[in-house]
C-alpha cells in the first residue's frame, strides 16, 4: 500500500508491505538506491514482507517531489543515463547528515505505528550510506543494518559515514560489489576496521563478479545469483536480530 509520512521538511510518500493476518511483526526500513522509489523497490519490499516483516520504503527524495521524482532513464543510452545521474547527484547532495537523521526519525516513527521495534534497516547503493547515518543517529531504535552495493561509505572527510558506526548499537551485514569504484578494496578494509574497532558484530564481504547495483532487476547490471545471495544474508540477519 502507498502512504504519506510527515517529516520536519514536508511529506514523504512511501510504500508499505505487510504480511497477511493482521498481526504485528518486526519492522524493516528499506532505503532505496539513487534510481528512486519504483516497482523494483516495491517488489523487494514485498519479498522481504513474505518472510514475516513489515517493510517501509520511503521516497528519500521527497523534498523534490513525489515518486518518480526523475523519469527512469533508458539504461541502454549512455547520454540518458549520464543526464539522469547528473540530476540525481544534486538530489543526493541535499541529503545532509542532519536531514538524514531527522528523516530517519520520521520513518522509524511511522514504522513503529504498524510494526514491532527496534527496527532493522536494509539499504542499496546510496541507501547504505543513509542507513549507516540513521543507525548512528538513533542507536536505540535500530537493531541491525544490511547494506548492499553501497558507495561512498569511506571518505577522507572527518564526518565519513564509516566513522559513525561507533555511535550505533546495530549488527551490520555488508555485501559489496566486486570492482566497485565507489567502494574499492581499501575502503572495504577500512570499513571492516572501523566495525571491529567499534566492537560491532558484522559481516563485511565482497560478492565476486557482481557489479555495483547487482540487486536491481530493472538495470543492465542485475545479477540473479548475487541477488539471491543478498536475500539469504539479509534473511539471516533479520531472523537473528529481530526474532
Amino acid at each position: 500500500m502507498n502512504l504519506d509520512i510527515a517529516t520536519p521538511d514536508g511529506v514523504a510518500d512511501a510504500y508499505l508491505a505487510q504480511p497477511g493476518g493482521g498481526e504485528r511483526h518486526p519492522g524493516v526500513l528499506l532505503l532505496m538506491d539513487a534510481f528512486g522509489l519504483r516497482p523494483r523497490i516495491e517488489e523487494m519490499a514485498d519479498r522481504i514482507a513474505q518472510r514475516g516483516y513489515v517493510v517501509l520504503a520511503p521516497n528519500l527524495f521527497y523534498r523534490a517531489g513525489r515518486a518518480p521524482v526523475l523519469p527512469f532513464p533508458d539504461m541502454t543510452q549512455d547520454d540518458a543515463r549520464a543526464a539522469f545521474m547528473k540530476d540525481v547527484r544534486v538530489l543526493m547532495g541535499e541529503l545532509t547528515p542532519e536531514r538524514i537523521a531527522a528523516d530517519g526519525a520520521a520513518y522509524l516513527d511511522e514504522l513503529a505505528t504498524v510494526a514491532e521495534g527496534p527496527a532493522a534497516l536494509t539499504g542499496y547503493c546510496m541507501g547504505v550510506r543513509l542507513g549507516v547515518r540513521i543507525a548512528a543517529a538513533h542507536p536505540d531504535r535500530v537493531a541491525a543494518l544490511a547494506g548492499f552495493h553501497g558507495g561512498g561509505l569511506v571518505t577522507d572527510d572527518p564526518d565519513s559515514p564509516h566513522l559513525s558506526v561507533a555511535a550505533s548499537r546495530a549488527e551490520f551485514a555488508f555485501g559489496h560489489a566486486d570492482h566497485d569504484r565507489s567502494m574499492p578494496p581499501e575502503a572495504v578494509a577500512a570499513l571492516g576496521d572501523a566495525l571491529t574497532a567499534a566492537g560491532r558484530p558484522h559481516v563485511n564481504e565482497v560478492f565476486e563478479g557482481a557489479a555495483h547495483g547487482y540487486t536491481m532487476a530493472d538495470t543492465s547490471v542485475f545479477d540473479e545469483a548475487a541477488t539471491e545471495r543478498h536475500f539469504t544474508g539479509l534473511r539471516a540477519l533479520l531472523d537473528r536480530t529481530l526474532r
